[in-house]
């Protein structure tokens, strides 16, 4: 987490002598899982990283990860609310400010996570998969309908496991 915070520390330094003026700094968690190396938070001031994408991608996390989550918090405090995540503004000051590729995914190995689809018909011949998240949504009275032929989309009873 040193490494981190130090990390974040040269970003917010280059931006306040870049901009001539005094960023708040965020707090920082290391408690992030699953996929993403990294998500801020705008209106909370946070930043959360994911442990075992850092320990495994040490080098290029510190680099690009951190510069990339300090640069939304940098983006948002300097043009507001009003601005898409990955737009321009980010990715100046990716590119001029923190001189890296502004890459908006990271491509580092991320374990296949085990999953379970849920099966949904209409009138179309293929079934249509859905998460288990989405498949709560569903038993909690959520509606869905093929963007194909335009049927509601129902539950078969059918499980998959993926992974």
């Amino acid at each position: 987490m040193d490494q981190i915070l130090h990390r974040l520390e040269q970003c917010y330094r280059l931006a306040e002598q870049h901009f001539a003026r005094p960023f708040e700094r965020p707090q920082v968690r290391l408690d992030l899982r699953g996929q993403k190396a990294g998500v801020a938070y705008l209106h909370r001031n946070l930043l959360r990283f994911n442990a075992q994408l850092y320990r495994e991608n040490q080098e290029d996390f510190l680099r690009q990860t951190v510069a990339h989550e300090v640069a939304h918090l940098l983006a948002q405090a300097l043009y507001g609310n009003r601005i898409r995540p990955h737009g321009r503004e980010w990715q100046a000051l990716m590119t001029g400010l923190f001189e890296l590729p502004a890459q908006r995914c990271h491509d580092y190995q991320v374990p296949q996570r085990r999953a379970t689809h849920y099966l949904y018909r209409c009138g179309c011949p293929e079934g249509i998969p859905f998460s288990a998240q989405r498949h709560a949504l569903v038993r909690r009275g959520r509606r869905y309908s093929c963007r194909r032929c335009g049927d509601r989309l129902h539950f078969t009873g059918e499980q998959r496991r993926i992974g």
